[in-house]
Order: C-alpha cells, then sequence, then structure tokens
C-alpha cells in the first residue's frame, strides 16, 4: 500500500488512529499527570512551577498550529506531517536526556510543543475531511479514538515504567522513541489526503468554504473559538492533575493512574458516540450535550470530596473532551467549509492548545495558593455552562452535507462586523 496508491478510505481512518494514539495529547499532556509528582520531587520544585512547563508548551503548540495548517493546505498532508513527527519524538527524548533544573525543564518542553504542532489532529482531520463527507462525523469520531486510546494506554505504560524502578527522564525518551516508531509508518503508508489517493494541494477556490479573511469576520468563527477554549480548560485542566487530586484524597497512585486509563477508554467512546450523532443529529446540540457531561462530572468531583464518585466523574468528564477535537473539525466543515481548512483548523486548534494549558495551570496554581483544588473546580465548571450556551447559538449550517461546492445561504446576522 504505497504512498501513491489509492486505498480504501477507511484505510486513512487506521492511519489517523495509529498516528493520533502517540500524538501531542497522549504523549505531552495526558502522561504529565502521571510524571507531575516525580518531576515535582526531581527537580526539587512545586507542582505550580512544574504546571508552568504543560502551559508553556501547550501555548506553544497552539501559537504553530495554524503555521503548520497553511503549510498543510499549501505543501500537503505528509509533506509536513511526517517531519514533524520525527521532530516531534526527537524533542520529547531531549525532555528527558537534557533538562537538569526548573528552567531547562520548561524551555525543553516549550520546544516538545513546537514541535507538536505537526503531531496535533489537524492533519489527520484534514485528510478525513477530504476523504469523507457523508459519513464524515464518523470517520472523524472513529479517527480521533486514536487520542482516547493513547489516553488510556500512555499513562499505564509511563506508571508501568515508573513502577520499575525506571526514572521519569527515560521515560520521556521512551516517549519519545515510541512516538516515532507508531505514527511514522503509519502517516508514510497509510494516511491519504485527497479522494484521489495522492498527495495534491488542491487550489483553494475549488472547494466550498469561507477564505481565511472572510471566516475571521464571521460570528460562528469566534463562537467556535470561545467554546472550545472554555471546554479545553475545563476538561484538560481536571484530567491533567487527576493522578495527584486523587492521591491527595487517598488513593493509592496505581489505582489513580487505572482510574485516568478508564478516562482514555471513555475519550474512545465520546469519540464514536460523537462521530455517530453528527451524521444524524443537528451539531450544536451535540456539542452542548458533550460539553454538559464534563460539567457533570466535575460536579460530582466537588459535591463528593473523597474517591468513591471518582470513576464516573472522570468518565463523564472524558465523554466530553473525546468529543471535542471531532466537534472542532465536523463544525469548522460546517459553518466555514473546506477552502481554509487547514490554516482555520489550525486557528481553532491553536486556541484548544492555550485552553489545554491554561487549565492545568490554573489547577496547579489554585492548589499551590490554597492547598486544595475546590476553588479551580468551581471556576472550570462555570466555563463549561458557557461553553454550552455560545455552541446553541450557531444558528443554521452554511455548508449543509451532500451539499458540494453550494454553500447554503447566510442570513445577516451570521456575520460579526
Amino acid at each position: 500500500m504505497g504512498a501513491g496508491r489509492t486505498m480504501n478510505p477507511w484505510w486513512t481512518v487506521v492511519g489517523a488512529v495509529l498516528g493520533l494514539t502517540v500524538g501531542n495529547g497522549p504523549t505531552m499532556q495526558f502522561t504529565f499527570g502521571v510524571l507531575l509528582k516525580p518531576v515535582a520531587a526531581g527537580l526539587g520544585v512545586e507542582r505550580g512551577t512544574v504546571s508552568v512547563a504543560l502551559l508553556v508548551g501547550l501555548v506553544l503548540t497552539g501559537v504553530a498550529t495554524p503555521l503548520v495548517g497553511r503549510a498543510v493546505d499549501r505543501f500537503g498532508i505528509r509533506a509536513v506531517g511526517a517531519p514533524a513527527i520525527l521532530l516531534f519524538g526527537l524533542s520529547m527524548a531531549a525532555i528527558g536526556l537534557l533538562a537538569r533544573g526548573p528552567t531547562s525543564f520548561v524551555l525543553l518542553y516549550g520546544v516538545a510543543g513546537l514541535m507538536a504542532a505537526g503531531q496535533t489532529p489537524l492533519t489527520y482531520a484534514k485528510a478525513i475531511a477530504a476523504r469523507f463527507d457523508e459519513n464524515r462525523g464518523l470517520a472523524l469520531g472513529v479517527s480521533m479514538a486514536g487520542v482516547g486510546l493513547g489516553t488510556a494506554l500512555l499513562p499505564k505504560f509511563t506508571q508501568g515504567l515508573l513502577g520499575a524502578g525506571i526514572g521519569f527522564r527515560q521515560v520521556y525518551v521512551a516517549l519519545g522513541v515510541l512516538t516515532v516508531v507508531v505514527a511514522l509508518p503509519a502517516m508514510l503508508w497509510l494516511v491519504q489526503p485527497g479522494r484521489q489517493g495522492k498527495e495534491q494541494t488542491t487550489v483553494a477556490t475549488n472547494l466550498p468554504g469561507l477564505t481565511t479573511s472572510q471566516a475571521m469576520r464571521s460570528a460562528s468563527l469566534w463562537k467556535l473559538m470561545l467554546a472550545f477554549l472554555l471546554v479545553a480548560m475545563a476538561a484538560n485542566g481536571v484530567i491533567t492533575h487527576l493522578v495527584p487530586l486523587l492521591t491527595d484524597r487517598g488513593l493509592d497512585p496505581e489505582v489513580a493512574t487505572s482510574t485516568l486509563s478508564m478516562a482514555g477508554l471513555a475519550l474512545i467512546g465520546g469519540r464514536l458516540l460523537a462521530g455517530y450523532c453528527l451524521d444524524h443529529l443537528f451539531a450544536p446540540y451535540v456539542a452542548a450535550t458533550f460539553f454538559a457531561l464534563p460539567l457533570l462530572g466535575l460536579l460530582l468531583l466537588m459535591l463528593s470530596g473523597g474517591t468513591d464518585m471518582a470513576t464516573p466523574a472522570v468518565i463523564l468528564i472524558a465523554l466530553g473532551l473525546g468529543a471535542e477535537v471531532d466537534l472542532i473539525a465536523y463544525l469548522q466543515s460546517r459553518y466555514l467549509g473546506l477552502r481554509s481548512f487547514g490554516e482555520l483548523y489550525g486557528y481553532l486548534f491553536a486556541v484548544f492548545m492555550l485552553g489545554s494549558g491554561l487549565g492545568p495551570f490554573l489547577m496547579g496554581m489554585g492548589f499551590q495558593q490554597a492547598g486544595s483544588y475546590d476553588l479551580p473546580l468551581q471556576v472550570l465548571a462555570g466555563c463549561l455552562a458557557l461553553a454550552c450556551i455560545l455552541v446553541l447559538r450557531l444558528g443554521p449550517y452554511r455548508y449543509v452535507p451532500g451539499a458540494g461546492a453550494e454553500p447554503k445561504p447566510v442570513q445577516k446576522e451570521e456575520w460579526a462586523h
């Protein structure tokens, strides 16, 4: 199945699952909570200080993602994605090899964040959007389930290495090597970006959708940006600090990590369910429902005060988190179109990454200041409620399923001036 041969489009889905299993989220973000205490102890700093590294890394991922999106639109998915995978793997290994103090740890995490921009769901989502229309939601859901699979497996893999007496530095090297070994063959041999099964950069004017400048004047883009910023802050903030939160409440680290692995399984379920629903139901209703689930999870964590409700709370939070990346790609394709998909997805994912970094940072600093996660949990619950309101105000689709290049007429109130 070479790079130039036409394959069944579902092979692209298989490649996306493999690539995203070791994508930026599972590798750099969801292992962070497992490594948080060992890193803090090894570097002799507080959790809030260590959390700065994740904030810097994810913000820089967000900054670089629009540039990667523009490059993907211009040069093609494999031309950008394959080198990015290699660089990301090397930068993760460099954290373990070169970090000698908190400053160097933060700087190296920032470098990894920059390199991670090419190993986000962006490249895979663009390939799926180009290969599917009628089943786009399901294909995106199955593809992005790779993030859930990685979230289920990589924290356990990380905890297993730590439990075997391997230090956090060697763990980062192992994560970097694993990324390259799994993702690079998948990108080169399975992911096909166009319907003709060849690397191509389709002329933008031949695709339905808004230009970047037009999208920047669209109220839909800004509603989507704010909604995904808030949801990313809430869900990723809690998931990243889940292991220390539960161990602070007296849970054994192995059991706490197993609870995080449950989040990975729920991520898979959330992606598959959201993908199916997006093909059959109005997407803003689907989005609001999946944003409300982590809100319920946060309420369970706040009201229980112990560990008895930890598993159902984590499942609810992860179900919502599992749908987010699917929703970004699907809502963008229906409200903004495919004309500037890579660049606009880059902007949306940049905001998502900003939220993914701010959430853990707020949780870490809240704990550092008050010795408790209670206030950050309350703030993040409010963020989720506002996100539900925003997606419910998106209005009708502009680019309806199966409509080809003909957009649905837009009323004046769709545009922000």
